[in-house]
């Protein structure tokens, strides 16, 4: 009787533990949600993750709990807030960007992390392989080579007498020149001559736009990253001033006053990543669970910004495009 209550017990006591990424009856998940910008309720990614969560039928505050934590802008301040957010425990992490992860990842070796980045994820060091990530660490890359092409096919569609084309990229990022690479290939099947213009901050940035302007550079493509689309005010000002359009891969560029993006619908990725959270809460593991490539894409075209430039854009351009900002 003894050796039975006992193992009564034990079992007993093995319910009541809740497993890493294991859904346990009455028990509600807690995801931490860890973001470098400032903090915002509304944020659309944010809004995105919690709408895929939705329609997965989790219930906030019921079954899920998302707790946010936000960098305000400073990585270093989100690296100092990385021990308080793993002291409570999150059983997975969502982690929006490349410097939201990287402190998260190197502290953390367990705790489930999905994450949504602009990099190369291989290239980065972040997981083993796409197929295989290994480690605790998954999620969603916008590091889609197949748009590139495309979007300097719409450019030239855009501003059809284009020739003289300037790539500002961070050579930082990883998978930077990769997509150099596929972008120097498709110049050449258009027609076009590129110049490429490195650059890792503000000051670098004002020197290559001041070389934009001397070499009378025709148009802008820049990559898309979180760095590129800090300063997406800086290029929307650039462009109308010198009349050179800048063109990217975010929507948020082009809504930011640059003539056109091309590129992953962002907030139906974020949306996307929810089901990453429910195959973890069900017991999959990070290490098993392939990483993913966006699988809508949107055209925004800013007329106003085109017209600020004196472009004219074919009525039959505009009404292809996914979204027309007047």
């Amino acid at each position: 009787m003894k050796r039975r209550s006992v193992c009564h017990a034990l079992a007993a006591l093995s319910a009541a533990v809740a497993l890493p990424g294991i859904a346990q009856p009455g028990r509600v998940f807690r995801v931490a949600w860890v973001s470098i910008d400032r903090a915002d309720s509304r944020s659309p990614s944010l809004l995105a993750f919690r709408d895929g969560l939705r329609d997965l039928g989790y219930a906030e505050g019921k079954d899920i709990v998302v707790d946010t934590w936000w960098g305000e802008g400073s990585a270093e301040r989100l690296a100092r807030m990385t021990g308080e957010i793993l002291a409570t425990r999150p059983d997975a992490v969502v982690a929006q960007g490349g410097q939201s992860l990287r402190p998260i990842m190197a502290a953390d070796k367990t705790t489930p992390i999905v994450f949504g980045m602009s990099a190369d994820p291989v290239e980065a060091r972040v997981v083993a392989s796409y197929a295989r990530p290994g480690g605790n660490v998954t999620g969603m890359s916008f590091f889609a080579m197949d748009l590139v092409g495309k979007r300097m096919e719409l450019l030239k569609q855009v501003v059809p007498g284009v020739r003289r084309v300037a790539v500002v990229a961070n050579p930082e990022h990883p998978g930077e020149q990769k997509e150099l690479a596929v972008s120097q290939a498709a110049a050449r099947d258009l027609g076009l001559s590129l110049h490429y213009l490195p650059v890792r901050s503000g000051e670098e940035l004002e020197r290559a736009l001041a070389s934009i302007a001397q070499a009378r550079d025709e148009a802008i493509v820049a990559f898309a990253d979180a760095f590129t689309l800090g300063f997406a005010k800086r290029f929307a000002d650039f462009a109308v001033l010198h009349r050179i359009p800048a063109v990217s891969g975010w929507a948020a560029f082009a809504r930011q006053g640059n003539l056109m993006t091309y590129g992953p619908v962002i907030t139906d990725t974020y949306r996307r990543m929810a089901g990453y959270i429910d195959r973890i809460r069900k017991g999959a593991k990070p290490a098993d669970l392939p990483v993913e490539f966006p699988t809508r894409v949107e055209w925004v075209i800013n007329a106003i910004a085109a017209q600020k430039m004196g472009l004219s854009i074919p009525s039959s351009v505009l009404a292809r495009a996914d979204e027309v900002i007047r």
